[in-house]
């Protein structure tokens, strides 16, 4: 496959699986194993129609510019809800163990999204830190219950120092969890690094910057324990090659000869065959990532391991027609209300654990 022509827009889309290589598919019997998953899902300007003197929300009200009212944000929840109800359900009849979420403005959004008839059996609990980006948007972690069990959550900050200016910005928080995953001990990173605003090379420092503060807490955890299991998740602005993903954070690309302490970036085989969760100017990125530690790739550590990931690719989710066919059903093109869905694919892994 030609890898640029791979990544321009087409209708017909190709779904693809990237196994990890820890496990062939004939030796994954319900049996034998347990299964878990876990998500990101960047649900693109989930507001609610309440003025916020604290954020930037003019544009999501009932007399700004997008006309943002009641009908809307409920039309917004269902479809939002549709999505994750039917993320890795094909192996996890229960839906994800873990969600990681961006672009919420608060915490009620979360709680009206889990409460969603949709969602509503699985009782999924809300972790969720307000942040000072600019926009007033945040990260979120969603988990169940009876698979998770919290043992404790905090925000980091982003310091960001424009390197030309030396002047202060600020950007969503990273939002790190640890817990009890059915026995094994998991810490999670959910970011939404800053954007490409000013252009790719432009702002390069400021993904970079979000880079270090995610490698920083990796190390930390690390040090304590070099097998720790460790998930960093969120739409990072970056694809997978990007020094801030591959050079800054070091996740490697491939399982092969992950040396303890590594990171592994499970969507970079999808982004190398010419996949992508979003798109721009016709052609697709993947911005939106899930990277594991070595802890979560070596079988000889057991307990839970990297089976497969995915990107979450149907038809639904995709524009049928006009300027914009094959790229994802979104909720506005431009001031146009489309009633869609997202602006971003989700994706996610599944973990296998000996019963």
């Amino acid at each position: 496959m030609n890898f640029l022509f791979s990544r321009k827009i087409g209708f017909f889309s190709l779904v693809f699986f990237c196994p990890a290589f820890l496990f062939s598919q004939k030796e994954v019997k319900p049996n034998e194993y347990k299964v878990a998953s876990i998500g990101f899902y960047n649900l693109e300007n989930l507001f609610d129609t309440i003025d916020s003197p604290t954020t930037n929300d003019a544009d999501f009200l009932p007399g700004g510019r997008l006309l943002w009212n009641t009908e809307k944000y409920i039309s917004k929840q269902k479809n939002m809800a549709k999505v994750v109800s039917q993320l890795a359900t094909e192996l996890s009849p229960d839906g994800l163990a873990l969600l990681g979420v961006a672009e919420i403005e608060n915490k009620k959004v979360l709680e009206d999204l889990v409460a969603q008839p949709e969602l509503k059996s699985r009782n999924y609990k809300i972790v969720h830190f307000d942040s000072p980006d600019e926009r007033g948007i945040d990260v979120g972690l969603l988990y169940q219950p009876k698979y998770f069990t919290l043992l404790g959550a905090r925000s980091v900050p982003v310091p960001l120092r424009d390197p030309k200016t030396d002047s202060l910005d600020f950007t969503r928080d990273i939002l790190y969890a640890v817990g009890n995953l059915e026995g094994d001990k998991i810490h999670v990173m959910v970011g939404h690094w800053p954007s490409r605003r000013g252009g790719e090379s432009g702002s390069e420092w400021a993904r970079k910057s979000a880079a270090g503060v995610c490698r920083g807490l990796a190390d930390s955890i690390l040090s304590a324990d070099a097998n720790a299991k460790i998930v960093i998740m969120g739409d990072l602005n970056d694809d997978p090659p990007n020094k801030s993903v591959a050079q800054v954070l070091n996740a490697k690309g491939s399982t092969e000869n992950l040396k303890d302490g590594e990171l592994y970036n499970t969507m970079y085989d999808h982004f190398k065959n010419g996949d992508g969760t979003l798109a721009y100017r016709d052609s697709w990125n993947l911005f939106d990532q899930i990277i594991v530690s070595q802890g979560l790739v070596s079988k000889k550590l057991g307990g839970w391991q990297l089976y497969k990931s995915k990107v979450f690719r149907q038809p639904w989710l995709l524009q049928t027609e006009g300027a914009f066919r094959g790229y994802p059903f979104r909720t506005y093109v431009g001031d146009i209300f489309i009633n869609g869905y997202s602006d971003h694919l989700p994706v996610y892994i599944f973990l296998l654990k000996k019963k």
